[in-house]
Formats: C-alpha cells, sequence, structure tokens
C-alpha cells in the first residue's frame, strides 16, 4: 500500500472479538502487553517508508493497552533513528470483575484530536472499524459533531475498508468470474468533503472493485439498516452504489441521524475449558453406531456440557472408506480443564476395542483448551472518559455528541408469501444467480444475500422470508431471524439469533463464526422462475 501508488492515511484494522480475548490472555500473563505485537514489526520495516512518504498511519493495534503500544513504537523509532510523532487514544477500558477485558467502542474524534495535534500515527484501544477511517475525514475537513451525513458516508467508507481485500475480490460469492483473483489488492476510499468517497484500489493489483464486491461487503457483519455508531447513526438503507469506471465505484446518498446516547461495551470473559474428539462411523448402521457412542462416552464422563454433531458424510453403495464413512464430533465443555482434557479424550480411546465395528478416530487424546466468551452490554456516553493523548503529551478529553437521541426502533420484516406464478421453473443451487456473504456478531449470525438486477432482486425479496431460510438452513428452524431489505443494495439481510451460542470460541459448531453460512445457503437447491435467471 505504501509503494503502490498515492497515499494520505494507511489504517489498520486488528481488534476482532476473538483477538480481545487473546491480548486480554497476554495481558493476564504481562501487564506490559495487550497490543498487536505485530503492528511493531510492520513499523519495523515501513515506519520509515511511510515517514518518507507523507503518509499518516491509524490503527486500533493498542487493544488493551495503547499507551504501551505507543511507547513501544517511540522507543522502535528511536532505534530506526527515525523520530515519530506518535499519539493515542484511551479512556475505552472498563472495570468488569471477572472479565478479561471490557472495552466501550469509541467514536472517531479522539483520533481526529491526535492528527490536529500533530501525529503522523495515532494507536488506539477499542474505537469502531469504521472510526480508523472517519477519524482522519475529520481532521481533514473540519467537521463538525452535527454534520451527520458527512459522518455516516466516511462510516460506510470505513465499513468497506475495514477487512481489506474483502471489497476488492477476496471471499467473494462470484470469484470465478474476476480475471485475477489470486493476489486482490487493498482497497482505497477517495472521502471528499461532503462525506461521498470512491472506492478503488492501486493500480496493477489483483481482484477488482465493483459495485458487487462493495456490496458484499457492506453486508458483512450487520444488524437492522440502522447502523449505530458512537458518532452517527449510519442508515444503510440509503446508500447508492454507482459505478465509475474500471476498479472505481462511487458510494453516495448516504443519511445519517443523530448517535444514541449510550455506547455498545464488549466484554470477553474465560467461559471455561472445551475438547473435541472425532469418531469415523463406516459403512451400516451409521444412526446406531453414534447412539452407541452417545450411551457409552455419557455413562463415562456424565452428560453435563456433552455435546454430538453426526456429519452425514457417507454415500450410498461406496467406493472408498472415505465415502462410506461419516463423521461423530464429540464435544465437551466444562468449568474444570481435568474434566474436560485427559478425562474426556481418554475415555474416548477407551472406547476403541468395545464400541461400535471399525471404530476409529481422527484425533489423539489432549489437554483441553480455554474458551472464551463474548457479551455486550451498554453504558452511557457521558460515563466514558474518551481522551486523546497528543504526541506532546498533551492529554484531551472528548466529550460526549451534543446532540444525542434514541433511534425509532425498524421492526424486522418476515417477508410476504410468494405470489403464485405460472413460470416454468427451474430446480438450481440458489448460488448460481444470486451472491450471499455472512459472519457472526457475537453469539448472531447475519448473511446477505443480494441480486444482480432488479428483475431477480424482485424475486429475492418475495422468495427470502424468515421462514424461506428456517426451510434452507435447518440448523435455524427454532431461533428468532431478523429480516430487512435493503433496495438500494438490492439485498435482504437476515440476523439469525442466537446461532453461534456464546459466539466467539465458545461455539461447538462447524462453522463456529458463521463465515461459510453464506456459502451453505448458496449451495442450496432452489425453484427458480426460468426467466429469472
Amino acid at each position: 500500500m505504501l509503494t503502490g501508488g498515492e497515499l494520505d492515511v494507511l489504517t489498520g484494522d486488528y481488534l476482532a472479538e476473538l483477538t480481545m480475548l487473546i491480548l486480554g490472555r497476554d495481558r493476564a500473563r504481562d501487564s506490559s502487553l495487550g497490543y498487536a505485537r505485530t503492528f511493531l514489526s510492520q513499523m519495523r520495516a515501513c515506519l520509515g517508508e511511510a515517514l518518507d512518504r507523507g503518509v499518516t498511519i491509524v490503527v486500533n493495534a493498542g487493544g488493551l493497552n495503547p499507551a504501551g503500544l505507543a511507547a513501544a513504537l517511540t522507543e522502535l523509532a528511536g532505534t530506526l533513528g527515525r523520530p515519530a510523532s506518535i499519539g493515542y487514544v484511551t479512556g475505552d477500558a472498563l472495570d468488569r470483575p471477572g472479565a478479561l477485558a471490557a472495552n466501550a467502542y469509541l467514536g472517531a474524534f479522539g483520533i481526529a484530536e491526535c492528527l490536529r495535534g500533530g501525529a503522523n500515527i495515532v494507536v488506539t484501544g477499542r474505537v469502531t472499524d469504521a472510526s480508523l477511517v472517519v477519524g482522519p475525514a475529520i481532521a481533514r475537513y473540519g467537521w463538525e459533531r452535527t454534520d451527520f451525513d458527512r459522518l455516516a458516508g466516511a462510516t460506510v467508507a470505513g465499513h468497506i475498508l475495514e477487512c481489506g481485500t474483502q471489497a476488492t475480490g477476496g471471499n467473494f460469492a462470484f470469484f470465478t468470474e474476476l480475471a485475477d483473483p489470486l493476489h486482490p489488492g487493498f482497497p482505497i476510499a477517495e472521502i471528499e468533503q461532503d462525506g461521498s468517497c470512491v472506492i478503488t484500489k492501486h493500480r496493477g493489483t489483483g481482484g477488482a472493485v465493483t459495485v458487487e464486491t462493495v456490496t458484499a461487503q457492506l453486508l458483512y457483519e450487520i444488524d437492522s439498516p440502522d447502523y449505530l455508531g458512537p458518532d452517527v447513526v449510519t442508515r444503510f438503507d440509503s446508500i447508492r452504489l454507482t459505478g465509475t469506471g474500471p476498479d472505481r465505484v462511487s458510494v453516495g446518498g448516504v443519511r445519517g441521524g443523530p448517535p444514541p446516547e449510550t455506547l455498545k461495551v464488549g466484554v470477553s470473559s474465560l467461559g471455561g475449558f472445551r475438547n473435541s474428539m472425532t469418531f469415523v462411523l463406516t459403512g451400516l448402521d451409521i444412526d446406531a453406531k453414534a447412539a452407541l457412542v452417545r450411551d457409552q462416552l455419557t455413562e463415562a464422563v456424565g452428560p453435563d456440557g456433552l455435546e454430538f454433531d453426526l456429519a452425514r458424510t457417507d454415500h450410498a453403495d461406496p467406493e472408498t472408506t472415505e465415502t462410506a464413512s461419516a463423521l461423530l464430533h464429540v464435544h465437551l465443555r466444562d468449568g474444570d480443564p481435568k474434566r474436560a482434557g485427559r478425562a474426556f479424550s481418554q475415555a474416548v480411546v477407551e472406547l476403541a476395542l468395545g464400541s461400535y465395528p471399525g471404530c476409529t478416530l481422527t484425533t489423539p487424546p489432549g489437554d483441553a483448551v480455554p474458551y472464551g466468551v463474548f457479551a455486550t452490554e451498554l453504558v452511557a456516553q457521558r460515563s466514558v472518559e474518551h481522551t486523546a493523548v497528543l504526541p506532546d503529551g498533551g492529554r484531551v478529553p472528548i466529550a460526549a455528541p451534543p446532540v444525542m437521541a434514541t433511534p425509532p426502533a425498524r421492526l424486522s420484516d418476515p417477508g410476504a408469501r410468494p405470489r403464485p406464478t405460472n413460470k416454468t421453473t427451474l430446480r438450481v443451487p440458489f448460488g448460481t444467480v444470486f451472491g450471499a456473504r455472512s459472519g457472526d456478531k457475537g453469539g448472531d449470525a447475519n448473511v446477505g444475500v443480494w441480486a444482480r438486477n432488479d428483475s431477480r432482486y424482485e424475486w429475492l425479496r418475495e422468495f427470502l422470508t424468515a421462514d424461506r431460510i428456517r426451510e434452507l438452513l435447518p440448523e435455524t428452524a427454532n431461533l428468532p431471524i431478523d429480516r430487512y431489505e435493503l433496495p438500494n443494495l438490492r439485498a435482504v439481510n437476515l440476523v439469525i439469533r442466537g446461532l453461534l451460542g456464546p459466539g466467539v470460541a465458545g461455539s461447538t459448531r462447524f462453522d463456529p463464526q458463521a463465515k461459510a453460512l453464506g456459502e451453505w445457503l448458496r449451495a442450496r437447491l432452489v425453484d427458480i422462475p426460468e426467466g429469472t435467471r
């Protein structure tokens, strides 16, 4: 990114929910840690280049210890003989007894204050992902707290950039259509004074920037169309995308409103210990073999925390051992590392000579590993001591927004029953016609589905109801599902509540963070009117 073309600001988002848990464990071992050490390695290689080119760097790699990272950066800059002006943002850490980490999601005005104070590197703790982009835009254009449409436009730009190449063809549903999917280039947002932007990438890099690649990222890990943030509520149903040339997509029309009076707080805690073992069940009587294992293990270790997941990967009249076999995944979660550890895995191995015929395992016995859980809560914006620490050491308190409001409730729309049609239908995989992107939101999952033209969208919005999702994805059958339409994006977003259980590292699903949920949906066979294709 530094050497590939013109750039004013380089941002980096280091803080996934799971990362906060890892950093919390680091800090528990050594109080001087708690930040993303990989960023220091990157700066060792790139700091001089960034300073020579006048590129400002804004990252949330400070994690749980932004002051510690700022100090380490200062030492690194001195060692390299390249002094840098480093500011940092703090105040997000909250005290929650028993938690490894509890952090409020701060906004962008602390970052802007550091930049106005002369910083050419800004590190933060927990801010919203988009704030890394919004902050530099505030500093450049002098936006005020009530410039809601401008702040919302920059928030959308930040959401597009936050996952890097996911906006330029990475993890893209129609990746086989890309001319160069091997090494997608990173996205760039050219942000204007009014908050609109153009998404592009450096010339000569792979992947692509199209209306569809940008749409896919906009649908990633969102909830209601009212996208709540600490500085602005961004209305995702107001976003308009226009292709303006090769690898250039204009993002405009974004509307925003006053932020809520509360901030989201992410609380990462140790949930206990877990272990997993997998049995291979081959040939006949698969269900009976699985039942025997369930009964034997339940008797051996007790039922508490024990979970069984039978994956029917076997085929009729199989030509190989592998196609004759199903997999029985067994999980145990417990607060006692001994029960979840060798007591469990050894009990599994001890069944080898006294269980079902052909008993074999894919996993050796092992110890339990700790797992984390992620929960959210709300705190008043005015109760958080958001602070910008300038390169000269000055501390600037960042006041809560002067105008805040409770956004009106956006009701979920389950979708109407499709109208009868006399058109001939074809039974095809859903994904041959529609794209999807999915991900996790704590214990919830979302899957955003988009159509490739207007006529397909009209069919999609009728077809893809909450009940239809329950039918196509049986794991969701008993879960609440919120459904929202995004006509400007020709998309439907579905939020499946509770699919991932405790979330982060606590889920025992085969796809624990729902990253493949959209691709599962696209693989399902559906009856699509012939003209829709």
